[in-house]
């Protein structure tokens, strides 16, 4: 699966594209109340991915182990500090409603969490590298 996210900014607009293979969608996220940048901010939206990822990939593990889900409900907490700091104490609950025993939900949350990718990403520490730069001088 090949992943590309974009973001297109400029006063009083910003437009997010999302392509995964061939299936491109678009998210409204407005721009601040002075025009410029986006109205939410990077690591709320790193938080977003984690929710994200571990609630789908939980219905995915779920429908595997042929446990119907009813209900997941994630959030995620952590702090940020200065300027190019990164996240510290980053820790999610998970709770789940399903057709299953309380054993059998605790270990889908539990094996989830071992194989949900944005989590492990970060677990590992996976490189980010600037490969491209494009200064416009008007």
């Amino acid at each position: 699966m090949k992943i590309n996210a974009g973001v297109s900014n400029r006063e009083g607009e910003h437009q997010v594209t999302l392509r995964t293979n061939e299936n491109i969608q678009s998210i409204v996220i407005p721009p601040k109340s002075t025009g410029f940048g986006s109205s939410v901010n990077g690591g709320e939206l790193l938080f977003l991915a984690l929710a994200t990822c571990y609630c789908n990939d939980l219905y995915r593990e779920a429908g595997k182990k042929g446990i119907k889900v009813q209900q997941v409900e994630v959030e995620v907490d952590g702090d940020f500090g200065g300027e190019g700091d990164p996240a510290t104490n980053v820790i999610y609950r998970a709770k789940v409603t399903a057709q299953a025993s309380e054993e059998d939900i605790r270990a889908l949350i539990e094996q989830t969490d071992r194989l949900t990718e944005i989590q492990n990403t970060l677990r590992r520490g996976t490189p980010v590298v600037l490969t491209g730069i494009e200064a416009v001088s008007v």
